[in-house]
């Protein structure tokens, strides 16, 4: 079993940046493909970046390209999210997810049923 745990998150005024963590534990040589999701109060749970298990191909969501940087430390097994120019509408519970299933070292996904590990979130809030 993997486990996968969110820490960083926090208040931040637009603008501002973040940088979020996921470290994985457990069985972590089973985690292949990796992903952050999101959900704001009263709003459905959405795609915000995704990453292959080498590292080098990546998925972003339309509205933080540009803006978000996705990385995973295999040696450290952690993955991040760096989070600039962050705008209200970036409020919301971050989720970190991982899966087991090997499609390759450059496979990513965006689809949420894609992904069978998953954390218990951590809140970012961007003040106006």
């Amino acid at each position: 079993q993997v486990q996968v745990v969110e820490s960083g998150g926090g208040l931040v005024q637009a603008g501002g940046s973040l940088r979020l963590s996921c470290a994985a534990s457990g069985r972590t040589v089973s985690v292949y493909h990796m992903g952050w999701f999101r959900q704001a109060s009263g709003k459905e749970r959405e795609f915000v970046a995704a990453i292959s298990r080498s590292g080098t191909s990546t998925l972003y969501a339309d509205t933080v390209k540009g803006r978000f940087t996705i990385s995973r430390d295999n040696g450290k097994n952690t993955m991040y999210l760096q989070m600039n120019s962050l705008k209200p509408d970036d409020t919301a519970r971050y989720f970190c997810a991982g899966d087991g299933r090997n499609f390759g070292v450059q496979y990513t996904t965006p689809v949420a049923n894609a992904y069978d590990y998953w954390g218990q979130g951590t809140q970012v809030t961007v003040s106006s």
